[in-house]
């Protein structure tokens, strides 16, 4: 559809970027206000509503995504999520790696851009380190571990997909938009909030979308994207220290609106606070957890957003595992953390100020 628009000197790669850098910038602002986050829907204490608050953007974004399939803008046959060899071993392995990395720095990726926004600099450091091991794992030294692990597949066939079950994409997509909505109105949620969460979510399909349907060009294609933060983290640092040879994508640009929009609205409302690490133990702490959550987003294809958020509503097996996964991972890392954390009251100590997100 983008050569029709009849440009001569812009390409949809360059489009792309600005078009990545409004939904970032969207995403920011309605992240920072909804307190959008897995973490917190697993292991904060205000749990139900977390969960009320990633149920809804979930709900919104299955039913926008199905609805663009349906009307024949989009389809996700040759998708990475799609492959027909499901790499199950990484999958599983990189889902608990990122899970248990996610309590341990007390946030997913797309909180900790988030909060980085808002003057957090453990979560902006956490990033840094997410990014170099995440690109590490893709190319890197690390980039063996992640082809044996990922040789080790499950042939799936065309059982991939949801879609191909008894019901198809109609039903299967149903049942989870019911689900999480049943989650999302019985969370005691304000309805502002979820309708924060309900626009939030609706960026996914308006992704899926812009890339695949409204900036496809057949002569100079585009990959197609929505929201992700475990590759665009590390595009977007390479991009930022060497722009000169390696051009901004839709990564990047994403990145970048989400922590202008972060920014914007931690500035707007007076929650821009700056904050940084409180002691050595708590610094190896989350870097420990950065490095767990970059290798385990890129085995097991996504983040909880680009796996999770993104992902399902593509209808893919992959990503449904993947996020299960994480869930897996981050409720036995906070059961370990718990479990230790009993164990040393136990004994006198100096009382310690809770962490901050």
């Amino acid at each position: 559809m983008f050569e029709t628009f009849g440009f001569e000197e812009t390409t949809a790669r360059e489009v792309s970027v600005l078009f990545a850098l409004g939904i970032g910038v969207l995403f920011g602002v309605l992240a920072q206000l909804t307190r959008f986050c897995f973490r917190r829907a697993l292991a904060g204490e205000d749990r139900r509503q977390a969960a009320g608050v990633w149920a809804m953007a979930l709900a919104v974004a299955v039913a926008g995504t199905q609805a663009a399939v349906a009307q024949g803008w989009i389809s996700f046959a040759e998708h990475r999520l799609m492959a027909q060899d499901l790499p199950l071993l990484a999958i599983a392995l990189g889902g608990l790696m990122f899970g248990a990395g996610m309590i341990l720095t007390r946030g997913c990726a797309s909180r900790l851009l988030v909060l980085a926004g808002s003057g957090n600099l453990r979560a902006l450091m956490v990033i840094a380190v997410f990014a170099i091991t995440a690109h590490a794992t893709l190319k890197g030294v690390l980039a063996p571990v992640r082809t044996a692990l990922g040789a080790v597949s499950l042939p799936a066939g065309e059982q991939v997909s949801l879609a191909a079950l008894p019901g198809g994409a109609l039903l299967w997509s149903g049942v989870i938009v019911a689900a999480a909505l049943l989650i999302a109105l019985r969370s005691g949620n304000r309805a502002p909030t979820l309708a924060g969460a309900a626009a939030l979510g609706l960026l996914v399909p308006v992704a899926w979308a812009g890339t695949g349907y409204v900036l496809f060009d057949e002569f100079d294609p585009i990959a197609m994207e929505s929201l992700s933060f475990t590759a665009p983290a590390a595009d977007t640092l390479f991009f930022v220290i060497a722009s000169s040879s390696i051009p901004a994508g839709f990564g990047a640009g994403l990145a970048g609106g989400v922590l202008a929009g972060a920014l914007a609205a931690a500035v707007v409302s007076g929650s821009f606070q700056w904050q940084s690490f409180e002691s050595p133990r708590q610094t190896g702490r989350y870097l420990a957890g950065a490095l767990l959550m970059g290798m385990g987003g890129v085995l097991a294809g996504g983040c909880t957003v680009g796996a999770g958020l993104a992902g399902i509503p593509t209808l893919s097996l992959a990503a449904l595992l993947a996020l299960a996964f994480i869930a897996i991972g981050g409720l036995g890392m906070n059961a370990a953390l718990s479990a230790a954390s009993s164990g040393s009251a136990a004994r006198p100590a100096i009382p310690a100020r809770q962490p901050a997100e």
